[in-house]
């Protein structure tokens, strides 16, 4: 469905039901929604990084980290706020709840009871604002960005299967846009969403953690991107979440990384600003988990470092 043509309608399962005819919210500039961790904190364990961290962040350092993230995000790119639900300690990671293309946001259908709650918010916000919605049924777990993520052109859409979320729901998830997918089965449960180890970039870059994937993905993604446009991370680097980054043109902001990744993306025509987001590493996030995309992938890349 092209953006212009549609309407603030409610997609579901495939189907269009009309309410108001209004355009879809347009951006001139990167736009991204964030919300802030008034009320972040791990009281239950859903993935790995959770065990052993249980109330054990900080928030007033979350939120001194959070908002110099969102400072360096304000200097090229504009950013909303979703209101923090009480009850909901994981809905600073925004980026899990949807994925944004063309006016059309797949909502997300949670794995975890612990988290579906964040769905009714996140939707209610997205409509206000005008956009289409395309929901996924409740017996398919799909979780947003975390799942699923657009080549830098916005054409082709890289999905992930593995312990958290089903393949059964890629083709389901592509068709609110009518793009090609490709689905990469995750095989290390470290690594359980693809915004952990897989990150499209600027330039027909991609920069990944090879190990994350079985041998059949590792192939799909280096026949789609030639040896000199891959960006191979390290164990020690993708366990520091190098991969969970947002890129807007020339520019990454990442997660402070110890090895010598920033120089090895300057090498590949990147600026990298390093910020420590410690404290949301103990929850399963970074950076790239930290915000969601609302305009269109094809601005990223046209903006200037």
């Amino acid at each position: 469905m092209s953006s212009s043509t549609a309407s603030n309608s409610s997609l579901v399962s495939g189907s269009v039901t009309n309410t108001v005819l209004t355009p879809p919210p347009h951006f001139e500039r990167p736009t991204f929604l964030m919300c802030a961790p008034q009320w972040y904190d791990i009281n239950y364990v859903i993935n790995p990084w959770m065990a052993g961290n249980l109330h054990r962040p900080s928030r007033d350092l979350a939120f001194a980290q959070w908002k110099r993230l969102s400072h360096q995000l304000q200097t090229m790119a504009d950013v909303r706020l979703i209101p923090a639900v009480p009850g909901s300690p994981d809905m600073v990671f925004v980026g899990h709840t949807a994925a944004v293309q063309h006016g059309i946001a797949a909502v997300s259908s949670f794995a975890h009871l612990q988290r579906q709650a964040e769905e009714k918010p996140i939707r209610r916000w997205l409509q206000d604002h005008g956009f289409l919605i395309w929901d996924t049924p409740r017996e398919t777990a799909f979780e947003g960005e975390g799942d699923v993520l657009f080549d830098a052109e916005g054409r082709h859409l890289w999905a992930a299967h593995g312990v958290r979320t089903c393949r059964n729901c890629h083709r389901h998830i592509a068709d609110a846009w009518q793009v090609s997918v490709t689905s990469l089965h995750l095989v290390d449960p470290r690594f359980y969403h693809l915004d952990l180890c897989f990150a499209p970039l600027a330039g027909g870059y991609v920069m990944y953690f090879p190990e994350a994937f079985d041998a059949a993905s590792r192939e799909a993604i280096e026949s789609a991107y030639p040896a000199g446009r891959r960006i191979q991370v390290t164990e020690l680097e993708a366990v520091a979440f190098s991969c969970n980054v947002i890129n807007i043109g020339r520019s990454i902001l990442m997660n402070t990384v110890t090895t010598d990744l920033a120089h090895r993306l300057a090498e590949c025509g990147f600026s990298v600003t390093q910020i420590d987001l410690s404290e949301f590493l103990k929850g399963g996030g970074s950076a790239k988990s930290l915000v969601l995309r609302l305009s269109d992938s094809y601005l990223e890349t046209t903006v200037a470092a």
